[in-house]
């Protein structure tokens, strides 16, 4: 009996790799098995650095809260700790974006966060 082959389902299969090998450099885009691994790899560094990418902007977020707050005489750690006595609920996104861009607004949430240690 002849050795059945299916061809079809090669070639899809392989050209469903290398089409998202698309772009790579040289054989990487080319050949099969060096598309196979570099797509695979992709694959999970794609899959880790999702995850990696939240902790990125929230560091970067605390980071830009931080010196703004040090601007107005209080530490990241003690305006986190006041908004919470004051029951203000903003995330670390939003305060960063004050900070940033409309520091009366933060000034404002800074001085809540201060009268509500003093209490």
């Amino acid at each position: 009996m002849p050795r059945a082959i299916n061809n079809v389902a090669s070639r899809r299969r392989r050209k469903r790799v290398l089409k998202q090998a698309k772009g790579f450099y040289s054989g990487r885009r080319k050949l099969f098995q060096n598309a196979k691994e570099t797509v695979k790899k992709g694959l999970g560094y794609a899959y880790r650095d999702r995850r990696n990418k939240k902790r990125v902007f929230r560091a970067l977020w605390i980071t830009r809260i931080n010196a703004a707050a040090r601007i107005n005489g209080i530490s990241y750690s003690r305006l986190v700790a006041g908004l919470n006595k004051a029951n203000v609920t903003i995330d670390r996104k939003i305060l960063a974006e004050l900070a940033a861009t409309d520091m009366p607004a933060f000034e404002a949430i800074v001085n809540t966060a201060k009268a509500a240690l003093d209490n």
